[in-house]
């Protein structure tokens, strides 16, 4: 028996859709207006100001807005990295090794996954300035690598894509646990450590109170803190609102490029994995 279209469905999907595209458009439309067009014209109505703003971004400072823009992709790049290869051993740990305390951790593990992020921040900053690492590229990096999340997922997904025998194999093999965990482990987890990577990547990128309190130099702001900074420049300066605007949109591009290029490998499916 044929099955009918569900149109309700059908429609609360597209409903979802538009609702997380309309700010999508409205950056694409808003960044091709001038200043006096952002303002006095239809809110979705394009212009042919883009190439014009883009200039005027790109020569603030003599550039510092892809300063900003390459700060960035090494705060998100290297912190996410990073974060995967963190995940995945100690989620790898979790999941094939017994060894007292292990359920105390997982516990305290999945008590971080439910404390946002923000509220590790200023305790954060307390710890790197006793060390003299805050207003540095560390500042951001260091606390990045450790995710809570990801190490959750690694755990799970370690637990049902690495078989134990394939392990004690190569053990019988003569192989270490390291050399087992690289060539066996990290190929067999390979799905799962993309998913981490993408969501790692993104947090980082799009993250802005972590950078904000750990740094006071501009030429080491993200775009999240630098293009805040544009918006709310004081009485002093009037705000760069096409600058920002624009400054947006090219900031998510790469964003949207990522997605594209890993999406193919983006396939975990947990809830099967775990009754595997």
């Amino acid at each position: 028996m044929k099955e009918r279209p569900s149109y309700l469905s059908t429609g609360i999907l597209l409903l979802g859709a538009l609702y997380c595209l309309l700010p999508v458009i409205w950056v694409v439309m808003a960044s091709t207006k001038g200043a006096n067009e952002l303002f006095s014209t239809f809110t979705f109505a394009p212009s042919t100001h883009l190439f014009d703003n883009i200039a005027e971004l790109s020569a603030y400072r003599d550039g510092l807005f892809w300063t900003w823009m390459w700060n960035t992709a090494l705060y998100a790049g290297v912190g996410g990295v990073a974060s995967t290869l963190v995940s995945a051993s100690a989620g790898y740990g979790l999941a094939k090794y017994t060894f007292a305390g292990k359920g105390l951790i997982f516990k305290v593990l999945l008590a971080g996954v439910l404390v946002p992020a923000v509220v590790l921040a200023i305790p954060q900053y307390l710890l790197l300035a006793e060390i003299n690492m805050t207003n540095t590229y560390w500042s951001v990096l260091l606390p990045s690598i450790i995710s809570p999340y990801g190490i959750y997922l690694a755990r799970i997904y370690a637990g049902a894509s690495v078989p134990n025998d394939v392990i004690e194999a190569a053990r019988t093999d003569g192989a270490g646990e390291a050399r087992t965990f690289f060539t066996i482990a990290l190929p067999m987890m390979a799905p799962a450590l993309v998913t981490i990577f993408l969501f790692q990547f993104v947090a980082i990128w799009n993250n802005y109170m972590l950078p904000f309190i750990m740094l006071g130099n501009d030429q080491l702001y993200p775009l999240t803190v630098g293009l805040s900074g544009l918006l709310n420049q004081g009485a002093s300066q009037p705000a760069m609102y096409t600058s920002v605007i624009t400054g947006a949109l090219l900031s998510i591009i790469p964003l949207i490029a990522l997605f594209f290029l890993l999406q193919r490998y983006w396939k975990v499916d947990f809830g099967g994995a775990v009754k595997g």
